[in-house]
């Protein structure tokens, strides 16, 4: 079965977050631009995971009370870590949360106490620094090396970051965004050496561990030994994968029986303990019946990425774009053409109506950079990149 990839649904006026930010940075701009920022897709849900959902919502014996995960969801759970990641998941193990991000908050405090560091890699995903800071923590920085095209670790860094007692915990981007890093098995066996010999705990978020692209293999963190396994929480959720954020549904996977059991006390103390049953139901389809238009779609965005790739030699060569190995978001290098990460973004909003994420957002490391959703259709990102073109021109930069 072939799928739509092609038919945008305008969201203007919907609730959506990126089109409403969009019209509230430039209110006149035209009705045809679709922004291509905030990490969810500008394509259509899997048609399995919709009519699914009206089906379930259709039974008669369906009630939307309190919902705990059922057998069935948990075996989808498990089947798709051993199926796409040849992890076998013990699902005591599940501590499923309402998002991600909100489990990143009850991680800090639930393994730190005010003050302490938590180790990050940036540019990173601007809640990491947000969640160290909101929770009265310490942002231990250690910048990733800008190889040209390629982003490594700083290892040496990396491990006197380590040393010092006070930084607890590393919140680990795993593929990495915004970069679009998969780290190879030897990078994440040197992190868990480092991290094993200084008795730093892992936080590996995989949100993005199904979005890899050809040629590449994501590793699941807690795959690499039995002393990382213990000395980890996985963080998983099929929504970037499927495009369900909307739904807050996650699974964090923590193997270390006393590590779980602090995450839940956290929770607790939080309140924020329950997932919608319309999340679960949607992850279990998407888990058992969507794999194809997973394959489509990683398809589409390899094909995406290639297009800009060739665009920008062939046109804009000024500004370098990395090559994605994982995630759908590219990143671009536009320190050639704009002196002023501020002039770049006023430009880019308001000359060639590209509203994109802007690389500031992830550290100053990243000002000067664009980061870019590529989960949409191809015209979509080609009439972007013609209006880019087009500015620049018009404004002879």
């Amino acid at each position: 079965m072939k799928f739509d990839f092609e038919n945008v649904i305008n969201r203007s006026g919907l609730g959506s977050s990126k089109w409403n930010e969009m019209k509230k940075i430039n209110p006149d701009v035209p009705e045809n631009i679709v922004p291509l920022s905030v990490a969810d897709m500008e394509l259509k849900n899997a048609p399995r995971i919709m009519e699914g959902i009206r089906a379930f919502l259709d039974a008669e014996k369906v009630t939307l009370g309190y919902t705990s995960p059922t057998e069935s969801y948990n075996e989808a759970v498990r089947s798709w870590m051993k199926k796409r990641h040849s992890w076998e998941v013990d699902m005591k193990w599940n501590v499923p949360t309402p998002g991600v991000v909100t489990a990143f908050f009850h991680a800090i405090r639930a393994y730190s106490q005010p003050g302490d560091g938590v180790i990050i890699f940036t540019p990173v995903y601007y809640p990491f620094k947000m969640a160290i800071e909101r929770n009265n923590r310490t942002v231990a920085d250690v910048p990733l090396v800008n190889r040209g095209l390629r982003y490594e670790i700083d290892w040496d860094r990396f491990e006197a970051a380590a040393r010092e007692r006070s930084n607890k915990l590393l919140l680990f981007c795993s593929p990495h965004n915004p970069v679009g890093r998969v780290w190879t098995e030897e990078e994440l066996r040197r992190v868990s050496d480092i991290c094993l010999k200084y008795n730093v705990l892992v936080l590996s978020d995989e949100i993005h561990n199904d979005l890899i692209m050809p040629g590449y293999k994501h590793t699941v963190y807690a795959t690499l030994s039995e002393d990382a396994l213990q000395n980890c929480l996985i963080f998983t959720s099929p929504s970037k994968t499927f495009n369900l954020a909307g739904l807050q549904t996650s699974n964090i996977l923590i193997p270390n029986e006393k590590l779980r059991e602090r995450f839940i006390e956290t929770m607790l103390d939080s309140g924020l303990v329950s997932v919608n049953i319309i999340g679960y139901k949607a992850c279990e389809i998407a888990y058992t019946q969507c794999e194809e238009w997973l394959t489509q779609a990683i398809g589409l965005i390899a094909q995406n990425a290639k297009l800009v790739e060739d665009y920008m030699k062939e046109n804009i060569p000024q500004i370098k774009v990395h090559p994605l190995e994982g995630t759908y978001l590219q990143w671009w290098d536009c320190r050639e053409l704009f002196d002023d990460y501020r002039e770049m973004e006023d430009f880019m909003q308001n000359k060639a109506y590209l509203f994109l994420d802007e690389g500031y957002l992830f550290g100053e490391n990243g000002q000067g950079f664009e980061r870019i959703n590529l989960a949409c259709p191809p015209h979509i990102l080609y009439d972007a990149l013609q209006r880019l073109k087009t500015a620049l021109e018009s404004s002879a930069i």
